[in-house]
C-alpha cells in the first residue's frame, strides 16, 4: 500500500501540470492531447523495437541511400500514405474511429472523426491525414530498406507504379473531358 500511495503523492502534481496545460491549449476544444502522447509513444517504441532488431541483426547501416532509391521510396510513401488515408478500399482500417462524410476528389473519401477527445480521436486523426501517415509509412520503408533492401525496393516500386499510373489516370481523364483543350485555349488567348 504504501508504494500505491507515494506514486499518487508523486503523481499528483503531474497530473495537475498536465489538466492545466491541456485547459490551457485547448483553449475550450476536444482535443486528443492524451492520445496524442500516446500515438507519439507507440511510434517511438516502434522505431527503437525496430531499430535495435536491425542492431542485433549486425546489418550495417548504408553509408548513403543512391538518388534514385531516395526517389522511388519518397514517392511509395506518398502513395502509401495516401492510399491508407483516403482510399475507399481501406475505409475498414477507418471505420472504427471515423465516419464517412461523402466522396472527396477522384477515387477518395471524406472522413469525420467519430469521437471527439481520448485515443480513438487520435487514431482517427491520424488514419485520415495522409501527411501524419506519411511518418509512419516512411519510417517503415526505411527501416525495411535497411534490413531488406531488396524486397523493400520491390514494395516501393508497387506504390511508386501506382502513383505513376494515378497520375496517367488523371491525364487520361482530362484528354477524354476535353480539360486539356481549355487549358490550351486559355494559354493561347492569353498570349495574343
Amino acid at each position: 500500500m504504501a508504494f500505491a500511495d507515494e506514486v499518487q503523492r508523486i503523481g499528483a502534481p503531474v497530473r495537475r501540470w498536465a489538466r492545466t496545460q491541456k485547459r490551457e491549449y485547448t483553449n475550450g476544444e476536444e482535443r486528443p492531447l492524451a492520445g496524442d502522447l500516446g500515438a507519439m509513444g507507440v511510434y517511438a517504441g516502434l522505431v527503437a523495437a525496430a531499430s535495435a532488431a536491425v542492431r542485433a541483426s549486425g546489418r550495417e547501416l548504408p553509408e548513403r541511400i543512391p538518388v534514385g532509391d531516395g526517389f522511388l521510396l519518397t514517392v511509395a510513401t506518398f502513395r502509401l500514405a495516401r492510399r491508407i488515408a483516403k482510399d475507399p478500399v481501406t475505409a475498414p482500417l477507418r471505420a472504427p474511429f471515423v465516419r464517412f462524410e461523402g466522396a472527396s476528389g477522384h477515387a477518395e473519401v471524406a472522413e469525420e472523426v467519430r469521437e471527439h477527445g481520448g485515443a480513438k480521436h487520435a487514431v482517427g486523426e491520424l488514419l485520415t491525414c495522409p501527411f501524419c501517415l506519411a511518418q509512419w509509412v516512411g519510417t517503415g520503408f526505411v527501416l525495411g530498406y535497411v534490413a531488406a533492401p531488396r524486397a523493400t525496393r520491390l514494395a516501393a516500386l508497387t506504390m511508386t507504379m501506382v502513383a505513376g499510373s494515378d497520375v496517367l489516370q488523371f491525364v487520361y481523364d482530362a484528354i477524354q473531358n476535353g480539360g486539356l483543350e481549355q487549358q490550351t485555349e486559355g494559354v493561347e488567348q492569353a498570349s495574343s
